[in-house]
């Protein structure tokens, strides 16, 4: 569930509503917080001065009751230097406010924050990702836990205060934000519940809710033997679930008009097939279908924007499973593509479900551009951590419009090289490519294998496997790559 945005024009002191939050420099105040600090007695001044509160980027600070102020409660929060003030510091600052936001009692809140000026943002920017950055750490997941204590409030609604006109901005946080949503509680689902199956379900829902402008069809294993996906099909093979080969198509442009296209990888359950993985990471490959929700999310949001133009987004799921049936190490797969392929790895299973999936794409669609996101090796994990997500693409002008959007949706990602001197590494001498190239530059040779899959359309591939969870047994699904895809849709729908 998402926050109910909605906008604001009232006084930082007189606003009825249960918190107000406003930003706090290190040098001094904003318009905002001056205008509380005039009302209380200088409270905030005060506690500037004792360096209770010394203004230091994302950090808060609650007060209760003051003096002439209409909410009950206020939350400072820190922006750090004014010189330094800038657009990664704004979403930093906003995300800051919303964890404080998700602490306190309260069922509704008016920000300030989008009020600041941000150098090279305008103001519906500022909307967006203020109401995205709150929504984003005010997540909860609730599917299969007990029901809360009803009587304590959960924020529900936020005002956000720009300042001026930015219904563009809002109408776009309320959709991305409803992708992001999709995106986390599908990926936070365990496998036991999150099945190809439950994912078909899912996007069915997506359908349902837009009948006027979207379709859906979910081909079966019987398709799939049909059209020669036999490396979807030997990943699929070692598991009692079906696999599901899910196609959402949206009609928002001309008739004529070429789609752009989605592809995600829908793992939903990877114990790395006869290459078992080890004990200490294999429970957290319920998130190895993030990329297949991360596309799903960006295929809602477009939708919910009304974007005028045609988009297909398609999901391979399938469980990757040891058993006595499963496909094995030296195995040689026949692909959709007519491609074949030496299976030297299970665990490099990924690969193996979307080459089949972005040639059937490619064949079907013939999209003006595709894009597949997915949690797809470690090494990239190794190679940019947790802050940006690996980008892979021949064409210049896809990969910059997509690290572009990455920017200025807060989304980013990092292109990696696809130099033809890596391709020796995926040779075979039993089948056209080998589905792993070695130790070294494992994230490089993955996306290459891929490429062999999508010659003739522009295409570009998102690794996020170090963006879309937060590791650990408190993390959760991030909804990458949802804002990025997005953002970069707007745009292209703009153009």
């Amino acid at each position: 569930m998402t926050l109910e945005f909605s906008l604001g024009s009232g006084a930082a002191d007189r606003e009825d509503t249960a918190c107000a939050v406003v930003g706090v420099y290190e040098e001094g105040l904003s318009p905002a917080a001056a205008v509380i600090d005039a009302a209380s007695g200088g409270v905030i001044a005060r506690l500037g001065a004792s360096r209770d509160f010394s203004g230091k980027i994302g950090s808060t600070l609650v007060l209760h009751g003051l003096a002439g102020v209409a909410a009950p409660r206020v939350v400072l929060v820190g922006l750090g230097a004014r010189g330094k003030f800038d657009a990664r510091a704004y979403e930093r600052a906003c995300g800051a406010a919303g964890k404080a936001l998700k602490r306190l009692p309260v069922g509704s809140a008016c920000a300030w924050l989008p009020e600041l000026d941000v150098p090279g943002c305008d103001a519906d920017w500022r909307v967006r990702a203020c109401a995205l950055a709150i929504d984003h750490a005010c997540f909860r997941y609730t599917a299969t836990l007990k029901p809360s204590d009803p009587e304590v409030p959960r924020l529900a609604k936020l005002v956000l205060v720009a300042g001026s006109e930015v219904a563009r901005g809002l109408e776009e946080a309320r959709a991305i934000a409803r992708g992001v949503a999709f995106a986390r509680e599908l990926g936070c689902l365990p496998p036991n519940l999150c099945t190809p199956s439950h994912v078909a379900a899912q996007a069915k829902t997506i359908a349902d809710g837009h009948a006027e402008s979207v379709t859906l069809e979910v081909l079966e294993r019987a398709d799939m033997e049909r059209l020669g996906m036999g490396a979807l099909l030997a990943v699929a093979s070692g598991s009692a679930t079906p696999p599901k080969l899910i196609v959402l198509e949206y009609r928002g442009g001309a008739a004529d008009a070429k789609p752009f296209a989605l592809v995600g990888k829908g793992v939903t359950f990877d114990t790395g097939g006869m290459n078992l993985k080890p004990t200490g990471s294999m429970e957290e490959m319920k998130y190895d279908m993030c990329g297949a929700a991360g596309v799903l999310g960006a295929f809602l949001s477009a939708v919910e924007m009304k974007l005028p133009l045609n988009l297909v987004c398609v999901v391979p799921s399938v469980e990757n499973m040891p058993d006595g049936g499963g496909y094995r190490p030296s195995d040689v797969l026949h692909t959709h593509a007519g491609i074949t392929v030496e299976v030297l790895n299970t665990d490099a299973e990924g690969r193996l479900i979307l080459c089949d999936a972005l040639s059937y794409t490619c064949k079907r669609f013939q999209p003006q551009a595709l894009v597949d996101a997915a949690t797809l090796t470690g090494a990239c994990v190794i190679a940019l951590g947790a802050h940006a997500s690996g980008l892979f693409s021949a064409d210049d002008g896809l990969a910059g419009a997509l690290l572009a959007a990455g920017e200025a949706s807060g989304d980013r990602a990092w292109r990696l090289p696809l130099w033809n001197e890596y391709r020796e590494q995926l040779e075979s001498a039993f089948a056209d490519i080998a589905n792993v190239g070695g130790k070294s530059a494992g994230a490089v040779t993955a996306a290459l294998f891929l490429s062999r899959f999508t010659e003739g359309t522009p295409w570009a591939h998102l690794d996020v496997a170090g963006t879309a969870w937060i590791p650990g047994r408190k993390g959760y699904a991030t909804g990458r790559p949802v804002p990025l895809l997005a953002e970069w849709l707007i745009r292209r729908s703009a153009a």
